[in-house]
């Protein structure tokens, strides 16, 4: 129900300077810096971290300390654009790199920027405008019903920095020490990031990193997640790979070419790991995606009813400042238009079936996600199920329709790619819409905001995803893109039929 009593930090009859160049410029530093990190993380953990705070942190250490300015709407704006950044780039992650990684094995040619950078902006361009219309429904109308935490605690943030903006020096700290870290390890190479222990009566290996960037997301995802990750750490290196190395030993299996033992015995555990372990894994994190979306099919079912009720009445703009939202026109025009630039524009690979798909699949998940982020929290979002789900579906489609082979791989990659990012970028604008409720910004000018970050990051995604990629290479020891490369599987699974479904059913 809608907290008509509800009084924002900033009034709405006051005039407060917010969408400033100082604001945007900062924001759109932020939104690259941190899109780029988040790739990195996430292309080498298979998991992002929101980066709203970390955002806000840092613009009122620039803001209130250093450039000795008041402005909590600055603060406010630079977190909106600079959380924009590492959203896209954990839409575009988990499924973007599935692209190069088929360009890596000689099937087609890698992709180039002009695709990547088109296909990310046409899916964070889209999640803010579908969520538009969404937010008098569920940020003003639900407001006390549905939390919306990480937008909550950014608010709270904000607000603690009125009193000082002191919280930034650790964070300014510890960027100094993660650099100066990273660049004694990889850099001089002074110090191994990799420890390995081989234990040889179990022919299999102990492995530790120690980044600081791995403590920092253990650090923010909690002992409970951080003990999951640990325990199927456990079971693949000290359960899995025993028992297929000590039973398996003469024996040749698919996907591997020559005996177990000798696999082994040339390559290590981590031979093991990539011809077998992995597949188990990527059927592991399938059902745990696809467990995850069909546990929330009754709220997704309810959050769309309800989003599609609060509509009536929730596309109008109000009068006061801080009931402004983009003119609808224009949303549904954008809207348009990005379609028709899906279908037409030779750079993206979808065909009229894909645009289609991405309108129904691009709007029902952008709901879903807007919702559901308000419940859970951002970190909790099922993308990955969504992803998967799209995938399934939308290269079942293809091949039926006669569209298979790579010309059709690279189309379900692309349609699910524009999905993810959709769903990622919709989620993170409920946030920041949401702090921008509490602390009194202007609605119209945050959506604006998250849609300079989306460029910006957009843009930025192309240049840092072909770094990577020729630095050291997708499904490497050091980038092992371990959501791409199951978003990948899927893909080659149904389109050719040349996946080990035996070790994923096992997983």
């Amino acid at each position: 129900m809608e907290n008509k009593e509800f009084k924002p930090y900033v009034p709405a009859d006051k005039v407060t300077p917010g969408f400033t160049a100082t604001s945007i410029i900062i924001g759109v530093f932020l939104a690259i810096i941190f899109g780029a990190a988040n790739a990195y993380l996430g292309l080498r953990v298979g998991m992002t971290v929101s980066a709203s705070i970390p955002a806000a942190v840092i613009s009122m250490g620039v803001i209130r300390v250093i450039m000795k300015k008041d402005s909590i709407l600055e603060s406010n704006m630079v977190q909106t654009i600079g959380s924009a950044g590492e959203s896209l780039a954990a839409g575009a992650i988990f499924t973007l790199p599935a692209l190069f990684l088929w360009a890596n094995e000689g099937k087609t040619e890698a992709p180039n920027l002009l695709t990547i950078s088109l296909i990310a902006l046409v899916g964070g361009v889209l999640g803010v405008l579908f969520m538009i219309p969404l937010r008098n429904a569920l940020i003003v109308k639900e407001h006390g019903v549905l939390p919306y935490p990480e937008g909550t605690a950014c608010a709270e943030v904000l607000l603690a920095g009125e009193e000082g903006g002191t919280s930034a020096k650790t964070v300014f700290a510890g960027m100094g020490l993660s650099a100066v870290f990273k660049f004694i390890t990889d850099g001089l190479k002074v110090v191994p990031g990799v420890v390995t222990a081989p234990i040889r009566s179990l022919r299999t290996a102990f492995s530790a990193e120690v980044y600081p960037a791995l403590l920092g997301v253990g650090y923010i995802c909690g002992i409970k997640i951080a003990s999951y990750m640990f325990a199927g750490a456990l079971l693949g290196w000290f359960v899995l790979i025993p028992a297929i190395t000590i039973f398996g030993g003469p024996t040749t299996m698919y996907p591997g070419d020559v005996p177990i033992a000798q696999m082994y015995a040339e390559g290590g555990a981590d031979a093991i790991w990539g011809s077998y372990i992995r597949y188990i894994g990527a059927g592991a994190v399938a059902a745990g995606g696809i467990i995850s979306l069909i546990k929330s099919l009754p709220l997704i079912v309810s959050t769309f009813k309800d989003s599609l009720k609060g509509l009536k009445g929730g596309t109008k703009a109000g009068s006061l400042r801080t009931e402004q939202d983009l003119d609808m026109r224009l949303v549904l025009g954008g809207s348009l238009v990005l379609i028709l630039v899906i279908w037409l524009l030779p750079a993206i690979p979808v065909s009229l079936i894909g645009a289609l798909l991405v309108v129904v699949f691009g709007f029902f998940f952008a709901t879903v996600s807007s919702r559901m982020v308000g419940l859970v929290g951002s970190s909790n979002n099922p993308v990955s199920g969504m992803a998967i789900a799209t995938l399934l579906f939308s290269a079942l489609v293809l091949k039926v329709t006669g569209n298979t082979g790579v010309s059709g791989m690279i189309g379900a990659i692309a349609i699910g790619s524009v999905i993810c990012i959709v769903a990622a970028i919709a989620g993170d604008t409920s946030q920041d819409l949401k702090t921008g409720f509490i602390v009194g910004a202007t609605p119209a000018k945050q959506q604006v905001g998250e849609l300079i970050g989306v460029v910006a990051s957009g843009l930025a995604i192309g240049g840092v995803l072909y770094l990577l990629n020729a630095a050291w290479g997708y499904g490497t020891a050091e980038i092992p893109a371990p959501q791409a490369q199951l978003m990948k599987m899927i893909v080659e699974g149904i389109m050719g039929g040349n996946l080990p479904w035996g070790l994923v059913f096992i997983g």
